[in-house]
């Protein structure tokens, strides 16, 4: 009997589940829109029971005429930080699901950089002090009510889920990297880091390579979802690297763009240790999904996010994605000449910064929506053209080719415009569905249905579903404009937000 694997992905805009043959062909998918809550003293939030439910509903939804005999095992991954605290005797939720994005542990990340020496804390942790981090939000936590932490847990987004379906407390590699709390280099939750904030690692669950087995399908799960008691369930990572193993396996050859609300360029390392070079990059690392290698990662926050963003200021009710490319259409093929700075929650790695804002520069009288739009589009670019460059330098080789994945990838004018920013092609795999398929490649790893990697890859390989050539024209004059508006810009313009708004 041919087996199934069944994986999740638990996004910042939607919660999707896919059942995949062992072959990595896509049977049948479902998702759910995210609903995001807004109330003090969080910005927002996501509700627990609320994901539970629509996860429960996309189970259902994509195994119903299956036969449940044949689900070898469920994947889970999801977006990084988003975690909640739950209740060590009852399992349930003691807070909210705080979204990576939210501002509110802002103050902490001052206490997280004036302890312990900076360079020592990123060859440990892989990344730098910043809001977003778990151990930021734990500490805020505390702050509002110094209960909360007593007898809890601390799990990520795939970590809950995976708990409701297995009762076991558990997490991966990857999104205990993205902690600030976890050693990168040992694989294991950082007590001496730890005890300096008075906590100490039961405030974690246990740690475990990507796809390992965490537990079972237990009796109450199977029967909500209509699947069968004790199918494995596995936890998958970190979506932008679970995304990467499906279209690089365990290469280092080749970039991956992993264009989703937040954008993220991604690449594996093959190294030892993590040290003084990775830390002199900007870029953030942590454990891969697979194998001993490590990832490096440069992000943006708001790439599909500041496409949203337009959307819903440009029109109301909001532009569909329909209505968004055939205005695009609209514009020059030429470059709009408008610099749009990507930054509506800060920016990302490799130039961090908190203060950093959103800014058209270079409007006129006679633009109109469709070169706004564009602008958004160029500038996103711009932005993923940094972290390019400064990937080149870090690796000492040139990028000469790029595969991107995501709901962006679906707006052609998009892939074209980055084409012609980064002057390399820009592959668009068949395997519209990244993330999902990098959960269930690597829960079928972790299961024993792939003997390795690269036979687990093997499977899915297949020619590209569409490839962006860069026109040479526009990359000549996409260049004029990041080397001498994007770049020379930046430090100017942060510096004003530095000094207009020092507690962001």
């Amino acid at each position: 009997m041919s087996s199934l694997l069944l994986s999740l992905d638990l996004g910042t805009t939607h919660s999707k589940a896919g059942l995949f043959t062992e072959y990595g062909r896509l049977l049948k998918s479902a998702s759910r829109k995210m609903v995001l809550h807004h109330d003090p003293p969080l910005s927002s939030y996501f509700d627990p029971d609320e994901l539970w439910k629509a996860a429960v509903e996309i189970i259902l939804e994509i195994s119903a005429g299956s036969d449940p005999k044949q689900i070898t095992a469920i994947g889970i991954t999801s977006m990084a930080e988003t975690g909640l605290l739950i209740d060590d005797q009852t399992g349930e939720p003691r807070t909210p699901l705080i979204p990576w994005f939210d501002p509110a542990s802002t103050p902490q990340v001052t206490l997280l950089d004036g302890i312990g020496d900076p360079f020592e804390r990123f060859c440990a942790s892989g990344i730098r002090p910043n809001f977003k981090c778990s151990l930021a939000k734990i500490l805020w936590l505390r702050q509002e009510d110094h209960k909360l932490l007593t007898a809890a847990t601390w799990l990520s987004t795939a970590d809950y889920i995976a708990y409701k379906l297995s009762g076991m407390k558990a997490t991966d590699y990857s999104l205990a990297g993205r902690t600030y709390a976890f050693n990168i280099q040992s694989n294991e939750w950082d007590a001496d880091w730890l005890q300096s904030f008075d906590l100490n690692t039961d405030l974690f669950p246990a740690a475990a390579s990507s796809g390992r087995p965490i537990g079972n399908l237990t009796t109450e799960a199977a029967s909500l979802t209509d699947l069968i008691q004790g199918i494995p369930i596995t936890i998958c990572g970190h979506d932008h690297v679970s995304a990467a193993f499906a279209i690089l396996g365990n290469g280092t050859d080749k970039v991956f763009d992993s264009m989703g609300t937040a954008e993220a360029l991604v690449g594996v390392l093959d190294v030892e240790s993590i040290g003084r070079k990775e830390y002199d990059s900007g870029l953030v690392f942590g454990r891969y999904v697979s194998g001993d290698s490590y990832y490096w990662m440069g992000g943006m926050s708001t790439s599909g996010g500041s496409l949203d963003w337009a959307r819903k200021i440009l029109a109301d009710p909001a532009l569909t994605y329909q209505q968004l490319e055939a205005i695009i259409s609209e514009a020059s093929p030429e470059p709009t000449g408008i610099l749009y700075f990507p930054y509506l929650s800060g920016s990302g790695s490799p130039h961090t910064d908190i203060h950093a804002r959103g800014a058209f520069v270079g409007l006129k009288a006679n633009h109109q929506r469709a070169e706004l739009i564009k602008a958004v589009l160029e500038g996103t670019a711009y932005e993923a053209e940094f972290i390019r460059q400064i990937a080149e330098d870090f690796l000492g080789v040139g990028i000469s080719s790029i595969a991107a994945s995501g709901g962006g990838t679906r707006v052609g004018d998009w892939m074209q415009i980055k084409a012609d920013v980064f002057g390399c092609p820009i592959e668009v795999p068949a395997a519209s569905e990244a993330t999902m398929l990098g959960a269930a490649l690597i829960a079928g790893l972790g299961v024993g249905i792939f003997p390795d990697s690269s036979s687990a890859i093997s499977t899915v390989r297949k020619s590209p579903a569409a490839v962006y050539h860069t026109i040479e024209s526009q990359h000549q004059a996409y260049q004029n404009l990041y080397l001498n508006g994007f770049i020379p810009l930046q430090k100017p313009l942060r510096q004003v937000y530095q000094n207009l708004d020092p507690k962001p």
